[in-house]
């Protein structure tokens, strides 16, 4: 289990992420937060237990991103296939993620709320993952958002995947930082 826990003036974060069931146990105060947090787990088959307060939704939002890709990035295996690819429809909603979790990080969007594409980024700046996230159609910004945290979560299940090798032409990186 990763345990990530972000203390700012404006927040307190504490994340916990393992592989498992898809089960969440999350409490941020912000509901809509909530449902995205449950079913990022759900559909990533990660066990996700995120406890957070903030004095505003912008900066609990990005800071629950933040530790969240922080765990994220810990947890990835050695041999992960390290791609994922999905694409949800949801209603009048159609969304295509493309991610590689090779500690790369580049975010590609956007997402019809701001706030929500901040979360995108701030999660792959920190996960340090390759995350393009695609609207292919879609008005109800409740129902895109929601597509886009349903192909996050399924590309991140094929992602973390383990492998016999490490999945690059490069073998294996090492990072030492100083």
């Amino acid at each position: 289990m990763t345990v990530v826990v972000r203390e700012t003036r404006e927040t307190r974060v504490r994340t916990e992420l393992q592989p498992g069931s898809g089960a969440a146990a999350v409490a941020t105060g912000d509901k809509f937060l909530d449902h995205m947090l449950g079913t990022l787990a759900r559909y990533s088959g990660l066990d996700l237990s995120v406890e957070a307060r903030g004095d505003l939704r912008h900066h609990l939002v990005e800071d629950v991103a933040i530790a969240t890709g922080q765990a994220l990035r810990a947890m990835v295996p050695a041999h992960a296939a390290r791609y994922g690819h999905a694409v949800i429809p949801m209603d009048d909603a159609l969304v295509e993620v493309a991610l590689d979790v090779g500690g790369r990080p580049y975010y590609c969007g956007p997402l019809p709320s701001s706030l929500y594409d901040h979360w995108m980024r701030s999660f792959a700046d920190q996960a340090a993952a390759t995350l393009h996230v695609r609207v292919l159609r879609g008005r109800d910004r409740h129902h895109v958002v929601e597509a886009a945290f349903k192909a996050l979560g399924l590309a991140l299940r094929d992602a973390l995947r383990e492998g016999d090798a490490v999945f690059s032409t490069k073998g294996s990186v090492q990072l030492e930082v100083r």
